[in-house]
């Protein structure tokens, strides 16, 4: 996994509240295989009954095609649990949403997909959208270690996340891997168990 220090990038707002993960990616694409899936990203959403591309859909216009910071309205990614509507979101380049508030399932799987989920309050994230709205290209900057996001008018908020979590993105470790770090110090303990209670 890629750790997650800092990050200035082309952010991306997307205004609809509850987006759901089926939005983010309908069941149907479910079944086929990974790389596949990258097209399917927001598919109903971004495209009308023939496959052709909605215009005015924010991820169809050109000024945020290397957008990597997605800000979202309330309740993102809520609905069915799927951890393809994190993959496939990471498939396509991004590394960080923010939002109020976060479907609780879809926000566990950005931490095993490497991916930070900030929530800032709506009152912050509307105005960032406002911002990107006004400016489509404009930047944010996210440092973890500070626990800070400064938008495009320069305004710097400082945002919440569990220690533990933090410490594995800015590691590049998920909780399997990081546990697979004191391997040694786990087959020690193991002896010693053996050596001392033989019986069990």
């Amino acid at each position: 996994m890629e750790p997650f220090t800092t990050l200035t990038a082309v952010a991306v707002p997307l205004d609809q509240p509850n987006v759901d993960t089926d939005q983010i990616i309908p069941a149907r694409f479910l079944g086929i295989p990974r790389e596949q899936q990258v097209s399917a990203l927001f598919h109903d959403l971004r495209t009308d009954s023939t496959g052709q591309p909605h215009e005015r859909f924010v991820l169809n216009q050109p000024a945020y095609a290397d957008a990597r910071i997605l800000v979202a309205d309330r309740n993102f990614g809520c609905g069915s649990s799927r951890e393809n509507a994190v993959s496939v979101l990471v498939d396509n380049g991004f590394r960080a949403f923010i939002a109020p508030s976060f479907g609780d399932i879809f926000f566990n799987n950005c931490f095993q997909n490497a991916v930070l989920p900030i929530r800032l309050p709506a009152a912050r994230t509307d105005a960032l959208r406002a911002l990107l709205s006004a400016s489509p290209g404009a930047r944010i900057s996210i440092d973890l270690s500070a626990q800070t996001v400064t938008g495009p008018d320069g305004q710097v908020d400082v945002f919440e996340i569990d220690s533990f979590r933090k410490d594995c993105l800015l590691k590049g470790v998920d909780e399997i891997s990081l546990t697979l770090g004191y391997e040694q110090d786990i087959a020690a303990f193991e002896a010693r168990r053996a050596g001392g209670q033989s019986w069990i």
